[in-house]
Order: C-alpha cells, then sequence, then structure tokens
C-alpha cells in the first residue's frame, strides 16, 4: 500500500514544464519536497492570503466527481484573492483522506492542478493525512496586490452595485442534488435543469483577471461565494452605508428563467456557491467598467446604488420592476445554521 510520502511525490509533487513556468512566474524559489515553500513577492507588493475548508457531508457530496472537488477545492480560495485584486503566487493543499484510492487521487489531483496552471498558482507544499470521518480538504493561497486595496469598507454614497456574470445556478444544482441525495426521484424536467446548472455549483471560476482589472476602478468588492444579500450586507456594514438593489436588473442565469419567482429570487438573491464578484464604484466609471466587460467577454451587470444608511429602513432594499419593495429574508450561507 501505498504510504504518505508515495502519494506525495506521485500526485502532489510535479516537475512539468507547465508547473516550472508557473513557478518561476511566481517567484516561487522552493516548493514541494522542502521543509517549507519559499517565494519572493514583486518589490512594492504586499502578501494577499486566504484559507478555505472543504468537508465531505458539508461541502461537498460523496460521490461528486473527484476531478470537479480538485478544480473547486482551488478555485474557491483564487476568488478570494480575485476580490482583493490580487495575482497568485502559489497556493498549500492539506488533504486528509479515509483511505487511498488510486483512482479518485489521480482524478482530484488532475482537476486541482489544471486549473493550478489556468491561473499560474502552482502548489509550493501541504500535507496529508489519514481521516476517520470521510474526506477533510484545505487549500491555502498566496498573492501579491498593490494598494489601494480592493476591500469591503470603502463604498460611497452613489456608488453603483456591478455583479460579474449570472447568478442562481449553482444554488439550483445544490437544491437539486440535496433532493436527489435524500433518495427522491428527479423529474425529467429537473434532471435536465440540474445537468444545466451543475459545472455553476461543482467548476466555479475565479474572476482573477477582473480583480486585477478593476484595481483603482471599484471602491469596494467581495466574492458573493455565501449569496448576494447576505454578502452585500457585509460591504454595506463595514461602509457605514445603505443600498437599493432593482430585481429586474438581476443577472438570472438563462435556465432559471422557467422557475417561479419566488425560486428565482431564493437562488439569485440567497443562493450560495456563486464565486462571482460584487462590487462599487463611481457613476463616472461605468464606461471603463463596460470596456473591462468586453475585454474579458465576462457579463458585468450594474444591479442598483449605495444610499446613505437610515436607520429608519432596511440596510439593503431590494425593489421589483413596480418600484415596491420586495419583502424577502434570504440569510445566505451559514456553516452552523
Amino acid at each position: 500500500m501505498a504510504g504518505e510520502f508515495d502519494l506525495i511525490k506521485q500526485y502532489f509533487s510535479r516537475t512539468s514544464g507547465e508547473q516550472t513556468k508557473a513557478k518561476q512566474a511566481s517567484g516561487v524559489l522552493l516548493g514541494v519536497a522542502d521543509d517549507c515553500a519559499i517565494f519572493q513577492q514583486t518589490p512594492g507588493s504586499q502578501i494577499a492570503t486566504s484559507i478555505d475548508l472543504l468537508i465531505e457531508g458539508r461541502h461537498f457530496f460523496s460521490d461528486v466527481d473527484p476531478y470537479a472537488l480538485g478544480h473547486k477545492a482551488l478555485a474557491v480560495n483564487l476568488s478570494d484573492l480575485a476580490a482583493m485584486g490580487a495575482k497568485p503566487i502559489g497556493c498549500l493543499l492539506g488533504l486528509a483522506l479515509p483511505r487511498v484510492d488510486q483512482a479518485w487521487l489521480s482524478a482530484f489531483s488532475s482537476g486541482f492542478y489544471a486549473l493550478s496552471d489556468a491561473y499560474a498558482c502552482p502548489l509550493i507544499g501541504g500535507d496529508t493525512t489519514r481521516s476517520e470521518q470521510g474526506i477533510c480538504i484545505s487549500v491555502t493561497v498566496f498573492g501579491e496586490v498593490r494598494a489601494p486595496f480592493l476591500q469591503r469598507n470603502r463604498a460611497q454614497v452613489g456608488d453603483d452595485i456591478w455583479v460579474s456574470g449570472h447568478l442562481g445556478a449553482a444554488h439550483t444544482a445544490l437544491r437539486l442534488l440535496s433532493k436527489q441525495a435524500a433518495a427522491n426521484v428527479l423529474s425529467d424536467a429537473e434532471a435536465t435543469l440540474l445537468a444545466i446548472t451543475r459545472d455553476a455549483l461543482e467548476r466555479p471560476n475565479p474572476r482573477i483577471a477582473l480583480g486585477q482589472a478593476l484595481h483603482q476602478v471599484a471602491h469596494a468588492a467581495l466574492d458573493i461565494s455565501d449569496g448576494l444579500a447576505q454578502d452585500l450586507s457585509h460591504i454595506l456594514k463595514q461602509s457605514h452605508v445603505a443600498a437599493i438593489i432593482e430585481e429586474e436588473r438581476l443577472p438570472v442565469a438563462e435556465a432559471l428563467l422557467e422557475q417561479s419567482l419566488a425560486e428565482r429570487r431564493d437562488a439569485v438573491l440567497g443562493g450560495g456557491d456563486v464565486y462571482e464578484l460584487c462590487f462599487t464604484a463611481a457613476p463616472n466609471q461605468r464606461t471603463r467598467i463596460l470596456a473591462i466587460s468586453a475585454e474579458l467577454n465576462l457579463p458585468l451587470t450594474r444591479i442598483g446604488h449605495v444610499t446613505p444608511a437610515d436607520s429608519q429602513t432596511s440596510l439593503l432594499q431590494v425593489r421589483d420592476s413596480f418600484d415596491q419593495t420586495v419583502d424577502y429574508f434570504y440569510a445566505g450561507f451559514d456553516h452552523f445554521s
């Protein structure tokens, strides 16, 4: 049976040309196979870092495609770098497994490395161990960024509110997979909908290029991994402002257009696992933002605006097409709820 160091050598140590190029581009001097990784940042920049845990049964289903899981394990962290406008340097991987499954490890590492290569974020270290209860994955990413940083606390009254991509598909896939996991048979329409939306949940695309393009364009930014309403509220609270969202402007994923209004609202306003960026910017930046959208071939949609904080009204109001306030409660994702 393969031991810990055999697993690291076989699946998580690479000397391929693409990985070597990624290390060189990121300033990595030492990576896997030493006690510590060593990298050198670009003069004048600062280090940005983030960590995420993915736990079997809590963050992913046991039957998930391991290639997709490898992709997502890194993608969720790269999304945090994107929200800060950071350029990836490298990453660390912690992996706890209940048993050695060669086919699973091969697919997982392939998915992980494919995204690592795509964003020049080489695996530079980590750890493997045995788990008594399912798979646990921990990824730490490092990036570099220059001031002024994209932060949550810099939204200004009068700012436009923007969001990237389309919303709701990941939540819809999660809802259908949860129904299926509870031994319910999906209808033909539901099975088709799941097939269309599943990649949004399991293979998100971190918006690294967008984050970097928004440097000195946006005032405040974050990724909306826990749901648009909840995460935008973080910006509002930390910036001491309020906001109005125009529901008809929200970029709903095309697959959801046949769903009921209540289902769409639940998915778009409260659905997590999105990994798109939400940001605020002054109205005089609209032309630049639309140019960025065209350059990146990525939809950027203006969904509302920032208003003064008012103790008499909600921090975040959603207005429908008749300019009526939508009565909603979308708490978003909470690990302890």
